[in-house]
């Protein structure tokens, strides 16, 4: 396989039509067998990936390049994701607003040529996927948790069926209720994953304004959490960081498998089995 096929089958996975812009091919390849997949891969890890023979460097991600300068741009996509949770698609533009132009300013001062340069030096081929892997983690999810809850579940419920997916069973960092208790009533429950990152404390809030008792999460800052709990009209689960983004990633990585590439999974992928 070449970096467009493996670009092509993330985003057939995902039920993306393009290339997201937390997503790309920065070094370009050919003739893969062998791949290393890992959260975060930079400079110490393609060293590694070297030294074990790999074609090919997949980092989830955006470490480098444009993928991690335009990472904000595809939090307008939590828009249709809040839609869908009910709320009213100009309340949900106005709430990812401010956010968005957070994180654009944050990553404008990064050194978004750190990795990149790298992998270019190294004469290794590299590439991101971020958005495709994350919308596969939030419908996974989501599908479980539907299929395992009753309108009277509680916090300590959805603890329970969320570990039941083997990456939240196999990960050092459980999940945990962030804002609630275990025997609080969850409500509706709605899993938020993708659209680059955290949405912020407006976003949580229109979403509980929409009815959604539990937003289940991959993390929350501090300061957001805080705001949550000033608001008390919803619950927070935060899944895990690791274990959620390793969801996404090992639906790639088997696809991979099956079409008979070598993956090795590093830098936070948790193992399923």
């Amino acid at each position: 396989m070449n970096t467009k096929e493996i670009m092509d089958l993330a985003l057939e996975l995902a039920g993306l039509k393009e290339i997201p812009d937390d997503s790309g091919i920065i070094v370009a390849g050919k003739d893969i067998k062998k791949v290393a997949f890992g959260v975060d891969m930079e400079a110490a890890e393609m060293l590694i990936a070297r030294e074990l023979g790999v074609d090919l460097v997949i980092t989830h991600h955006p470490v480098g390049g444009a993928p991690r300068l335009n990472l904000y741009k595809v939090m307008e996509n939590q828009i249709e994701r809040m839609a869908a949770a009910g709320v009213p698609v100009n309340k949900a533009q106005k709430a990812l607003r401010e956010q968005m132009g957070k994180v654009e300013r944050s990553l404008h001062v990064s050194n978004y040529d750190r990795a990149a340069s790298a992998a270019r030096l190294l004469k290794m081929p590299f590439m991101g996927i971020h958005s495709p892997a994350d919308v596969i983690s939030e419908r996974t999810v989501q599908q479980h948790l539907d299929n395992s809850l009753n309108p009277r579940s509680t916090l300590g419920d959805v603890i329970e069926a969320l570990q039941q997916i083997p990456e939240y069973r196999n990960a050092l960092t459980k999940p945990e209720i962030r804002v609630g208790a275990e025997k609080d009533y969850a409500g509706k429950v709605f899993v938020t994953m993708a659209g680059g990152t955290n949405g912020g404390a407006k976003v949580a809030q229109a979403y509980f304004e929409a009815g959604i008792g539990t937003l289940v999460c991959m993390h929350m800052p501090e300061e957001v959490i805080k705001a949550v709990k000033e608001q008390n009209i919803g619950n927070v689960i935060v899944a895990g960081h690791m274990a959620s983004d390793s969801i996404g990633i090992n639906v790639i990585i088997a696809a991979l498998e099956e079409r008979g590439l070598e993956v090795i999974r590093m830098s936070g992928v948790i193992d399923p089995n």
